[in-house]
């Protein structure tokens, strides 16, 4: 039973070692275009590793209890108990895979949840897309981290809010989509002056300044916000240079 335990041990330090690169930005951190995918990715990691866990700890206890029960379960049966620990490890960490957002499920929840199931997805359409698409795809997310962390302290029904919602929950998807529904032989080819590689990458381009814009008057609302306070601070707690001697002569 100690190479059986040594085992475990082993197979969850791994796991534990895994859980770990992957919150510190490993691997998996880097094939993440922004944190929201990045935080849905370590939930689902963990939920991994916590059933992993769960199994072995139930597979362990049974086996040490059946030793119990029979006086020993000899090396066969603790064959049979390490390979039912490889098996669990495995098939907890192969399946359930990461569920990718369908495009009607971008918008529902709050801006951080909107701004974690849009990144996931988009992170799904990179294979299909344009070198240059891909970057600017990188870009965005990027850009996402941000307005999300803006859009937290804003009412979700804000002029803004809805602008950002169908911003990035419709029109964004909906020009993805209807690239890759172009035949891969013909994206290359020019239509109208331009080919849908092209066209794909302008329209990115365009939503990519628009998020921009929206986070920077968004901004703009908070830097004055925080100037009508220090404003008011000053006049109610101020003191001028020349006050200060006065009020010292006087004590």
């Amino acid at each position: 039973m100690n190479d059986l335990t040594k085992d475990s041990d082993r197979l969850l330090h791994d796991g534990r070692r895994l859980l770990a690169d992957n919150r510190s930005g490993g691997r998996h951190r880097r094939t993440s275009i922004g944190k929201g995918s990045a935080e849905i990715k370590t939930q689902h990691l963990v939920a991994k590793v916590k059933r992993i866990v769960l199994a072995v700890g139930a597979i362990v206890i049974g086996a040490m209890v059946a030793g119990l029960i029979i006086d020993g379960i000899g090396f066969v049966g603790v064959m049979l108990t390490f390979l039912a620990i490889v098996a669990a490890t495995v098939g907890f960490a192969a399946f359930p895979k990461i569920k990718v957002p369908k495009r009607a499920e971008l918008t529902k929840g709050n801006a951080a949840q909107m701004v974690g199931r849009t990144e996931l997805w988009l992170e799904a359409q990179r294979p299909a897309l344009p070198p240059p698409a891909v970057t600017l795809v990188d870009q965005i997310g990027i850009q996402l981290d941000a307005l999300g962390l803006q859009l937290q302290t804003v009412d979700q029904e804000h002029p803004a809010a809805r602008e950002v919602r169908k911003l990035v929950g419709e029109h964004l998807p909906e020009m993805v989509d209807s690239y890759r529904k172009v035949p891969t032989s013909l994206r290359t080819e020019k239509r109208g002056g331009a080919t849908p590689d092209e066209q794909l990458t302008q329209g990115l381009t365009n939503i990519s300044r628009e998020i921009d814009s929206v986070t920077r008057q968004l901004a703009d609302g908070a830097l004055d916000d925080l100037a009508i306070k220090n404003r008011y601070l000053d006049y109610k707690y101020g003191e001028t240079p020349d006050a200060l001697p006065n009020h010292t002569e006087k004590n």
